[in-house]
């Protein structure tokens, strides 16, 4: 059988669990590929650490040349994150011939086209299905499963750490940073978790999911974003009152105006197949123009459901039909007629606000008079009596819904609700997913 030699890069969680497929399956995946795949090298930045992945004996290095120099070696799996040195040595392992498999959703996200283009100059392939949503098959299903379609919208929860958090702070009351210690306690969050709560993590995956439905290629200065950081507890349990679950979503929508790209926490309609995901979970919703609606549902992080995303890769890049997909796809090249953007102050949808106002007569009505100065439509509205033992004109919250709205209209109104003397704190605004 011929034999495939493979150089790992990163023996973290993920690369833990690519090792541990690559040698406890082997039979199978020789089987599967019809060749025989082996881990060559495993480079690590300490090779002297102990660790549980079953790498055969004086095969973890810290020296990435072994594996950039070995002739033989003729994939590279990447599983170290990070942009540099990264970058520099996944360009040169396709200048020296070597296919690469990736989970950088942030490489991706920010060199994609310096990175494809690389590989397509040298006739090498990057297979990446594992940068996006862990275990679920997205990149195959958006790349083959529905390139019949022209993609029209995708509402996608693909960053499990702040499901996580937002499941915690919905069905225990938790407040954010109790939801934080616990998911950080649990493993589903980093010690410093910025990226994922600061809605980065999740905007490097739109990148990634716009290119592949879109032909957009764009980064993350071009996804307006906001995490789930500076969410209160209030907001969730005023939105189950409406019927909705609050999820952070990656909103893609194609319409004749053009592409709309958002991250945000986003209020999602209970009974529907997103706002059941809960805990460290993914879904991603994706609606074409001949197959409609279609959800794919799964783990989207940990060592073992990312690791079967890699090795699948790894093994489609040894049979060969990798590269004819990637020919055949043709990312980050700048040859697709690419939507344009829509900025976002011109997106419209329906929006929740919570204010925080005087309870007196009359404030209601002030503060509709200014929606409706700026063409903002009331859907419904909430407000909750101040417990008895509140003083006079103590402040109490107005939870309002609207109709669609133009979002630069609603921010001028907003900044003039704000500056009323009878509102006590700047109002809250969030995005509405039916």
């Amino acid at each position: 059988m011929e034999r495939v030699a493979v150089g790992l890069l990163g023996l973290g969680t993920v690369g833990s669990g690519v090792a541990r497929l690559l040698v406890e399956q082997e039979g199978r995946i020789g089987r599967r590929t019809g060749r025989d795949v082996e881990l060559r090298w495993a480079v690590v930045r300490d090779p002297g650490r102990a660790r549980s992945a079953p790498v055969p004996a004086g095969r973890i290095t810290s020296d990435v040349r072994k594996v950039l120099d070995d002739p033989e070696i003729g994939v590279v799996v990447e599983v170290m994150g990070g942009i540099r040195p990264t970058l520099d040595i996944l360009l040169e392992a396709l200048a020296r011939g070597k296919d690469v498999v990736t989970a950088n959703k942030a490489l991706l996200a920010e060199h994609g086209p310096e990175l494809f283009a690389q590989a397509r100059r040298h006739g090498r392939a990057i297979a990446f299905e594992a940068s996006v949503a862990g275990g679920i098959p997205i990149v195959q299903a958006l790349g083959v499963g529905l390139a019949a379609n022209q993609v029209q919208a995708m509402a996608a929860i693909v960053n499990g750490t702040c499901n996580f958090i937002l499941t915690s702070m919905a069905r225990d009351g938790l407040s954010y940073s109790e939801a934080l210690a616990r998911a950080q306690e649990l493993g589903y969050a980093e010690a410093d978790p910025t990226l994922d709560v600061d809605g980065t993590d999740t905007a490097h995956k739109l990148a990634v999911l716009a290119q592949l439905a879109f032909g957009a290629s764009v980064t993350t200065v071009d996804i307006p974003r906001q995490g789930i950081d500076r969410l209160q507890p209030a907001d969730i349990t005023y939105a189950a009152e409406l019927g909705y679950a609050v999820k952070l979503l990656a909103l893609a929508k194609l319409s004749g105006a053009g592409l709309e790209l958002r991250v945000a926490p986003t209020l999602v309609r209970r009974g529907t197949p997103l706002a059941d995901v809960a805990g460290p979970y993914n879904a991603v919703r994706v609606v074409g123009d001949a197959v409609g609606d279609t959800l794919f549902y799964g783990r989207g992080a940990g060592a073992m459901p990312t690791a079967s995303a890699v090795v699948a890769d790894l093994m489609d890049v040894v049979i060969g039909r990798a590269a004819l997909t990637f020919r055949a796809m043709n990312l980050w090249s700048g040859d697709q007629a690419a939507p344009k953007l829509v900025a976002n102050d011109q997106v419209r949808s329906r929006y929740y606000i919570r204010y925080t106002i005087a309870d007196r007569p009359g404030v209601i009505a002030a503060i509709a008079r200014v929606l409706g100065d700026h063409k903002i439509s009331i859907a419904s509205l909430i407000q909750h009596e101040p417990g008895d033992d509140a003083p006079p004109d103590a402040p109490v919250p107005l939870v309002m819904m609207t109709h669609l709205a133009v979002e630069a209209h609603l921010l001028d109104s907003l900044r003039e609700i704000d500056r009323l003397d009878v509102v006590r704190a700047p109002s809250v605004c969030l995005g509405v997913e039916e």
